[in-house]
């Protein structure tokens, strides 16, 4: 049998596929980047590259639609954050430069159930309505943004995810992929740590990593995964059943 998540996830890759030609090489290309920027990040489980051709070739778990690289492997882990004033924060001599500018957070809607689409029972309405509020709330496009971290529970969601944050048009995102627009030298760098496909996926502790990262990239802490000149990072983060929540940072 396969397991719920992977037909979810894997039924709104299919979804994509169906309506707009998506080959299954792209998941592959969306996987070797994640292997790719992951290998620069000391923390990430998983630091090993692979290429598309690696992917493709991987064990398949449904046929036509996945292979057992295109999903994260649930990790162990942890994290914890102290929240303090900005006043605390100067006192003590804390980098205090990168702040919240815009979040938001949404909820399954009636297209989830309606829509007979797999893409909306894993979230696309959802995060496109979390991630219009925070442009909107912040007076920016999806144009503006430098960096993102997103929930990449598999490269399918991955996919549908650039297109609900606006990254790409309806359609475009195999474009934008073979086009290298997901990563360094592209217009947005998507998961430089790695993501949830190869950082690894901590589950409760997945959302934290994500703001860890993009903190540091403001900051100008990120070394090797680096993206040069960062000053807006969004973060885009789900769990179905559903609730997702899009947060915007900002370098003052």
């Amino acid at each position: 049998d396969i397991p719920l998540a992977l037909r979810y996830f894997g039924g709104a890759g299919k979804a994509h596929m169906d309506e707009f030609g998506t080959p299954l090489e792209t998941f592959a290309k969306i996987r070797a980047k994640a292997s790719r920027h992951a290998a620069k990040n000391p923390v990430a489980l998983f630091r090993q590259e692979v290429t598309a051709e690696d992917v493709m070739a991987a064990q398949v778990v449904w046929p036509g639609v996945m292979t057992k690289l295109m999903a994260c492997p649930p990790t162990c882990g942890a994290a914890a954050a102290i929240i303090c004033s900005k006043e605390f924060a100067d006192k003590h001599g804390l980098d205090s430069s990168v702040r919240i500018a815009a979040q938001a957070m949404t909820t399954d809607g009636p297209e989830t159930f309606e829509a007979h689409d797999m893409r909306e029972v894993v979230g696309f309405s959802m995060a496109k309505r979390a991630a219009d509020q925070v442009y909107e709330a912040a007076g920016i496009g999806p144009e503006d943004v430098d960096v993102v971290e997103l929930h990449d529970c598999f490269a399918h969601n991955e996919l549908i995810t650039y297109e609900a944050l606006g990254l790409c048009g309806r359609g475009e995102a195999a474009k934008f992929v073979d086009d290298g627009d997901n990563t360094y030298g592209g217009k947005y760098v998507t998961n430089p740590s790695g993501g949830l496909l190869s950082k690894g996926h901590p589950l409760g502790a997945t959302g934290l990593a994500q703001c860890t990262e993009l903190v540091q990239q403001l900051r100008g802490q990120a070394d090797a995964r680096q993206v040069d000149g960062a000053r807006l990072a969004l973060q885009h983060n789900l769990g179905l059943g559903g609730a997702c929540v899009t947060t915007l940072y900002e370098k003052a």
